[in-house]
């Protein structure tokens, strides 16, 4: 006879003494969200190891924007790594209608989604400012 049980695991998880970030991401937030009242802006994604917030005005693409995001920003690290290029401050990544910028900065993986035609520098410059 063979008895089954259920084991639970529990990790305790330790808060980081400090975190060196060069904007808070109460800031960021602040800035993703007057950036999103932007002219040809489609939303944006901010991740941080604790959260992610997602703000996209079609709420049926997320997971499409979220697969994107992702790959755009695993993409710059492994090209970054292939062609000794350094660190990547920003990779904006054009389609045909549309362009994520995709960014590190901190700890947090920000990628903001945009029509075509909108200013790219614009943005980056309101992401970087203190």
């Amino acid at each position: 006879m063979v008895k089954k049980r259920n084991v639970q695991e529990v990790v305790d998880v330790a808060e980081p003494v400090a975190v060196e970030e060069t904007m808070p991401v109460s800031d960021l937030r602040a800035s993703l969200e007057e950036i999103k009242t932007y002219k040809g802006v489609i939303g944006y994604i901010l991740r941080t190891s604790a959260s992610a917030a997602i703000d996209i005005k079609d709420p049926t693409k997320i997971i499409d924007y979220a697969v994107l995001s992702s790959s755009v920003l695993d993409a710059s690290e492994e090209f970054s790594g292939l062609f000794k290029l350094g660190e990547v401050e920003d990779i904006v990544v054009e389609g045909k209608d549309v362009k994520v910028i995709s960014l590190t900065i901190g700890e947090s993986k920000i990628s903001i989604f945009i029509e075509k035609d909108v200013d790219c520098e614009k943005i980056l410059r309101k992401l970087r400012s203190p």
